[in-house]
């Protein structure tokens, strides 16, 4: 079968046009005739560098992660799929987890879920890597009706879902950003836009809470989460998807808040857990299937072989939504 394939990493390494062999379905796990996959940004890290991510496969590399298609074979001990069934799942691409810039790929049933019903191959391709992210950062932090939840990057791949989804679970939502073309997206999705670059932490908070945010997902961190112990309340929770830095917890400490770091990759990694992503991914489709939860995907369209294209312009810094690579 056909893909592409990393046989040099670095930012100058290009995906290569390659015939690997079709893989064979086996126990716990479903063959899928790939329909579309997304890029995320760490594809982008494992391409540029390689051995210095500790969960980059080794060359020449299989990458992508996300994925929609139809099941074509089921193994032995698999419940609840069969053939036909349209599904999607981020299963691959790291480690010794082949990807999804293929054909084909023979994904754990565990990390799988049926596909939204009213979305589109190419948008359920959009989601499961953001989408699952979102949902384990708001509810890791315990947030429900009533609360007032900040977003940091609310225009952003985790961000815009994490709005609907805050939205979803009842919450008053805020969600920074910058420019129209975020404030457009933050807003289409019912949340109050708050531009980081003309409001400060402290005026933002006070206009908007009395004593802070009950939850703030902070999916920019790393120095932002110093803005983010700002605006959360007493006894508040934090949740992150980047955390590596060194950074004073001190305030933290004295409003007894907490700190929930999200890495979605670990049930991947450590084959820890992987259920969670399958019942999380069919939870995430009814909520879809309800109205209440809908993909950015960047206009632009790439096929397969035009996956290195579909990286640069990611890269570019122009995509507005998901970047989405079709079969």
């Amino acid at each position: 079968m056909k893909a592409m394939l990393i046989n040099n990493y670095g930012e100058n390494g290009n995906f290569e046009v390659s015939e690997i062999a079709k893989p064979e379905v086996k126990a716990n796990h479903v063959l899928v005739k790939i329909a579309a996959s997304s890029v995320n940004t760490i594809d982008m890290m494992i391409k540029n560098m390689g051995a210095d991510l500790p969960l980059s496969p080794a060359a020449p590399a299989l990458l992508g992660m996300d994925f929609s298609g139809t099941v074509e074979a089921v193994g032995e001990g698999v419940e609840g799929y069969k053939v036909g069934d349209k599904v999607y799942g981020c299963a691959g691409g790291l480690a010794d987890l082949p990807g999804t810039l293929t054909e084909y790929i023979v994904a754990d049933s565990n990390l799988i879920g049926h596909k939204p019903k009213d979305l589109t191959m190419r948008e359920t391709a959009a989601l499961p890597l953001v989408a699952i992210t979102a949902y384990e950062g708001l509810t890791r932090a315990g947030v429900k009706e009533g609360q007032k939840v900040l977003i940091h990057g609310g225009s952003g791949g985790v961000g815009h879902l994490a709005v609907q989804l805050a939205k979803y679970f009842g919450a008053e939502v805020f969600a920074t950003g910058t420019g129209d073309k975020q404030k457009a997206i933050v807003e289409k999705f019912g949340a109050t836009f708050i531009d980081f670059t003309t409001e400060k932490v402290t005026d933002y908070t006070a206009k908007y809470t009395d004593g802070g945010f009950d939850v703030v997902f902070d999916t920019v961190g790393g120095p932002n989460l110093t803005n983010s112990m700002e605006a959360i309340a007493l006894n508040g929770h934090i949740s992150t998807t980047v955390s590596l830095l060194e950074i004073d917890l001190t305030p933290l400490h004295f409003k007894g808040a907490s700190l929930h770091v999200v890495f979605m990759l670990i049930p991947m990694l450590h084959n820890f857990k992987r259920e969670n992503h399958g019942n999380i991914l069919e939870k995430l489709a009814e909520i879809s299937n309800e109205g209440h939860l809908t993909p950015i995907v960047d206009d632009n369209q790439f096929s397969l072989e035009q996956v290195g294209d579909a990286y640069a312009h990611l890269a570019s810094g122009k995509a507005i939504g998901k970047v989405v690579v079709e079969n």
